[in-house]
């Protein structure tokens, strides 16, 4: 069978086609189609004018079939005419030749068409076509197009430490690891030998519909899936990060159950441990997308409310500071779009807060720059304090490289310290700086400007100068900063209008912190942004598996009620469990069922009196007023004296 037949039967439609496929298969389609040049016409014109019809797999036996037939006609004419195989050898390289043309003109046109479909958003008229003399460029790639290659941080590795190095630690992987399973290819993460083999884990997507050019998918539970799952909200509830474990030993891939051992991990400051688990977490996400699901084009939505997609999420999330921890800046920016395209509008886990640090790190200043121009206008960036700088930092290292003029980054810049006073002097303390004594003896930029700040802009700041003051350590920077300081510190004496309005506008817009930007916090980890949230948040508990869910949550199911003895266990369970983390109130009654008979419901009826009436008990409890006498108004009385036995009765 062809290559072309091979992937067509995959599900490879045109807009998937990749450019290096497409020349790496010319060679092996040019010898197919030298043995099959009436069937490949006639496919070839039945496609134009059918593109949207459903592939029948029927026809490709049918097509290989017919290479068949003519391989074998072809040998019958060698065999009956050797005396002209001469003139057969021309008229071979002549139907080559013009095969190859037509073969290569039919790829060309569908791989343009399907470059059209995927990256020409931007350059779309009215109706959403794009003219055919216009040259598909990078830039007319849609703004969260994300590339496959650029999803695996090893590709990043050796285009930073060599080839050899990364080569050579898989190497020596693979000889550790050598004998065991092999696990299937994933785009998200790199699948270890070492991991349980993957079967049907009962976590599947399905797919919802299509609106507004985006396709909606949902992750769903099967029943199995979901008893699993409530044995995973006892295990949370026990306290006893065992009983986790002993859940993943049973079912390695139950993906809350990883992502809440990840956290232990984490807490016990393992690493590595903590990122295998949510890489495994990653893998049987991606096991289960729905065929249509892609995760290049930034088109296909998740819907953040439903209990079920919320995980894919929090992964997404915590391999992305994973991998931006190892310095693979590149591919935590790939894996920022994926996320934020997943929800662009609602943005659950403000991906805004983090996409330009990693952006800045990565060098892609042309992206953030992109980034600001195309959603400003509905999004307002500019009132993000990490916008409001990084925009105008990319602008200069971008001017920088490209030797242009920098007055427009000069101008944002100066606009966005009129805007976040309070920016300056935490920035230059976390850079280890000293201001110029013009500028630190200075109203505007001094405590004051920090103090009178909203709260929630604090955590804003705090949230920008923990995660990306490292940007802003390089000289040239740095002298780039303090001459737009020395700048706005004379258009505040000069008494420039734009100051008062600035203040206005920032004592008015930030008077609350939205919960995904407390979600974010909690999840980021940033001591300059944990230090200032609200004490409500700060003393609430926090599922590691599903931080500040969103108050309209939608779920597929219900948890059953769980046994009244258990659910009412009181004050008495509590001091139990403080002492023993395995104790279960449930378990003796649990055993003695199991040995079947009366004697098991009464000794469960006799546990739940007990219950009941150590509740009353505990309820009823009053202090009880000591006697005094009048020993104690007696100066005389030094305190010394013995107590007779009757006096406390």
């Amino acid at each position: 069978m062809s290559s072309r037949a091979l992937r067509k039967l995959q599900g490879k439609t045109h807009q998937e086609i990749d450019p290096l496929s497409v020349v790496s298969h010319d060679s092996e389609e040019d010898s197919d189609s030298t043995k099959n040049d009436e069937s490949t016409n006639r496919k070839s014109k039945k496609n134009k004018h059918k593109k949207n019809v459903p592939l029948n797999p029927f026809e490709l036996l049918e097509a290989e079939d017919n290479d068949q037939e003519v391989l074998n006609e072809e040998e019958t004419l060698q065999a009956e005419q050797p005396e002209n195989q001469a003139d057969t050898r021309k008229k071979k390289k002549k139907k080559k030749k013009k095969q190859k043309e037509k073969t290569n003109k039919v790829v060309d046109e569908d791989f343009e068409a399907s470059l059209k479909l995927a990256e020409g958003a931007d350059n779309a008229d009215v109706n959403g076509d794009i003219p055919a003399s216009t040259p598909i460029t990078q830039n007319m790639r849609a703004l969260l197009f994300v590339e496959h290659k650029n999803l695996n941080p090893d590709n990043e590795m050796r285009r930073i430490f060599g080839s050899r190095v990364v080569q050579g630690e898989n190497s020596r992987r693979q000889r550790q690891q050598r004998g065991r399973t092999r696990q299937r290819v994933s785009w998200l993460t790199t699948p270890r030998d070492n991991w349980p083999p993957m079967g049907k884990t009962g976590l599947t997507m399905s797919f919802l519909e299509t609106r507004g050019g985006c396709q909606y998918f949902t992750f769903e539970h099967s029943q199995s899936y979901q008893d699993v799952e409530f044995q995973f909200y006892d295990a949370v509830e026990s306290l006893n990060p065992q009983n986790i474990a002993n859940i993943i030993q049973l079912h390695p891939y139950h993906v809350a159950a990883l992502l809440q051992l990840s956290e232990v991990f984490h807490m016990g400051e393992d690493a590595q441990a903590s990122a295998e688990l949510i890489e495994r977490a990653l893998l049987s996400c991606e096991l289960s997308f729905h065929p249509l699901f892609s995760l290049t084009t930034g088109t296909t939505r998740l819907d953040f409310k439903r209990s079920e997609n919320r995980p894919f999420f929090l992964t997404l999330f915590k391999h992305l500071a994973i991998v931006g921890q190892k310095g693979c800046y590149k591919t935590a920016l790939e894996f920022c779009k994926l996320l934020l395209s997943l929800e662009p509008e609602m943005d659950p886990m403000c991906v805004l807060l983090m996409i330009d640090f990693y952006a800045l790190r990565a060098q892609e200043y042309s992206f953030i720059v992109r980034l600001y121009q195309e959603w400003e206008a509905h999004r307002n960036l500019t009132q993000l304090p990490n916008f409001a700088f990084s925009v105008p930092l990319a602008m200069y290292l971008l001017a920088i490289n490209q030797e242009e003029d920098s007055s427009k980054a000069d101008t944002m810049l100066q606009e966005s310290l009129l805007m976040f006073p309070g920016m300056l002097q935490p920035l230059l303390d976390k850079c280890n700086i000293n201001p110029d004594p013009q500028v630190s003896s200075h109203a505007f930029f001094g405590p004051d400007s920090q103090y009178s700040q909203p709260p929630a802009l604090k955590q804003l700041i705090g949230l920008y100068i923990g995660r990306c003051y490292s940007c802003w350590k390089q000289p040239e920077v740095l002298e780039w900063l303090e001459r737009n300081v020395k700048v706005v510190l004379q258009r505040v004496d000069n008494k420039d209008s734009m100051v008062e309005q600035c203040r206005i506008k920032r004592l008015s817009r930030y008077q609350g912190t939205p919960r995904n930007i407390l979600r974010h916090i909690l999840i980021s980890e940033i001591k300059d942004a944990t230090a200032a949230l609200p004490p409500d948040i700060a003393n609430t508990t926090v599922l590691s598996y599903d931080p500040l869910p969103p108050l309209d949550s939608v779920c597929g199911y219900n948890r059953p009620e769980r046994p009244r003895a258990v659910e009412d266990a009181g004050a008495l369970s509590t001091f139990f469990r403080s002492l023993l983390p395995n104790f279960n109130v449930d378990e003796p009654a649990a055993a003695a069922g199991a040995a079947g008979g009366q004697h098991g419901n009464d000794l469960r009826q006799g546990i739940g009196v007990l219950m009941d009436a150590m509740r009353d008990l505990l309820n009823n409890i009053r202090p009880v007023d000591v006697p005094r006498d009048n020993q104690g108004d007696n100066p005389e009385n030094d305190g010394n004296d013995d107590i007779e036995p009757g006096e406390w009765d």
